[in-house]
């Protein structure tokens, strides 16, 4: 049985970026939500399934310091050689539904586009969660972009768990506010449309006061 490594390990070795389906050159859509965060030069931003996104060259760009975490080693090579090493960068690879390292550091902000809909067992959603509220500072955002209730069942040749807003919005929790969503199609490289939510979330500071 294929492991999720060597699932993702082959795609990232035999495709290239503008072929991957959920590759986007106009970020826009990501960097529109960004803007609804209060601006911090040395903010931290965590992105669970990093890739090969162009949305890091847009982040460094920005100043931000940036946790890269993919579960393929392979596409974490390919996207060393492409942005380079930068003392505002922190390399992790590891399956987001799994505990995180000892150590690994806290963020300011948490982008996911195209990550959580890949997770189906209960066990595997419940612990991306759980990463995902233990390394959100307090008054710290979450940025989730995932397939919709509209969306298509398969992507990259896997099952997915689409989302609505109230599914999202429960799974977040308690210690999370909603400050705004969006539904959004994606056109792919094929030219097929996707439809995805944007949702962003705010954690509470410790006395729930905004």
């Amino acid at each position: 049985m294929t492991t999720r490594n060597e699932h993702w390990n082959g795609i990232f070795s035999t495709t290239a970026d503008p072929e991957l389906g959920w590759y986007e050159k106009n970020i826009s859509q990501t960097l529109k939500f960004l803007e609804e965060i209060p601006q911090s030069e040395s903010a931290t931003v965590f992105l669970p399934g990093a890739g090969t996104s162009m949305l890091v060259d847009e982040l460094l760009a920005r100043g931000y310091q940036i946790v890269l975490n993919d579960i393929s080693d392979k596409a974490l090579n390919k996207l060393r050689k492409r942005v380079g090493t930068s003392k505002n960068l922190t390399w992790l690879q590891c399956d987001i539904s799994k505990p995180l390292p000892e150590g690994s550091p806290p963020a300011d902000i948490w982008i996911d586009r195209a990550v959580l809909h890949f997770l189906l067992e209960e066990k595997d959603i419940q612990g991306y969660f759980m990463n995902l509220q233990s390394v959100i500072k307090p008054g710290g955002y979450a940025l989730l972009a995932e397939f919709s209730t509209l969306g298509v069942q398969k992507c990259a040749g896997l099952e997915l768990h689409r989302y609505s807003i109230e599914e999202m919005t429960r799974r977040m929790g308690s210690d999370f506010e909603l400050i705004k969503h969006e539904d959004y199609t994606y056109i792919n490289p094929s030219g097929d449309p996707r439809p995805y939510i944007y949702a962003l979330y705010r954690k509470y500071k410790p006395n729930k006061t905004l």
